[in-house]
C-alpha cells in the first residue's frame, strides 16, 4: 500500500482553502474555483496558517480557528499615522481626490517596493493631512482557516 505524502516545511502544496473572518464570511475561498499551489514556507500563507498544515496528509481535511492576532499579528497603535497632503499629491495623481476606506500604495524608503495603507480620516479643511492605517486589514482580528490537501511534493 502507497504511503500518503505528509506535508513538510518546504513541500509543494495543492490544495484548497478557506479564510473567514470573524463573522463566518469569506476572506479567501478557493473551494468553488481551482485549488490552490504553493511552496510552504514561501511566505505566501501566514506563518501561524503554515504551521497547522504540518503533519496532514494528501487528502486531510481540516479546520482551525486562529486566535485574535495570531496570524497577521496584533493591531499596532504606532501604525496609524498621519500623512501630510503634499506627500500623497507627491507620490501619485496630484488631482486625485481620496476618500475614507480607499487604500493608497505608497513606496518604501528604498524605493524598491510599495505597502498600502487605508485611509481612515481626513484632516479638517484648513489643515493638510490624513491619517493612513498601515497595519494588516486582518491584524488583530480572529479567524477560521479551513484546509483540503489535495497533493504534496517534496
Amino acid at each position: 500500500m502507497e504511503q500518503l505524502q505528509q506535508v513538510r516545511s518546504g513541500s509543494f502544496l495543492t490544495l484548497h482553502y478557506r479564510l473567514a473572518g470573524p463573522d463566518g464570511a469569506d476572506l479567501i475561498n478557493t473551494f468553488g474555483d481551482n485549488p490552490a499551489t504553493l511552496s510552504l514556507g514561501s511566505g505566501e500563507l501566514a506563518p501561524a496558517m503554515e504551521q497547522r498544515l504540518l503533519g496532514l496528509t494528501e487528502g486531510a481535511r481540516a479546520r482551525f480557528e486562529l486566535a485574535p492576532g495570531e496570524a497577521f499579528g496584533e493591531r499596532n497603535p504606532e501604525l496609524l499615522q498621519r500623512v501630510a497632503l503634499a506627500v500623497l499629491r507627491e507620490h501619485g495623481d496630484p488631482n486625485e481626490t481620496y476618500s475614507v476606506g480607499d487604500v493608497v500604495q505608497f513606496p518604501t524608503p528604498s524605493g524598491e517596493g510599495r505597502f498600502a495603507g487605508v485611509l481612515r480620516e481626513l484632516g479638517p479643511q484648513d489643515e493638510d493631512w490624513a491619517l493612513f492605517d498601515f497595519n494588516h486589514p486582518l491584524a488583530g482580528r480572529p479567524l477560521s482557516f479551513e484546509v483540503h490537501v489535495i497533493g504534496v511534493l517534496e
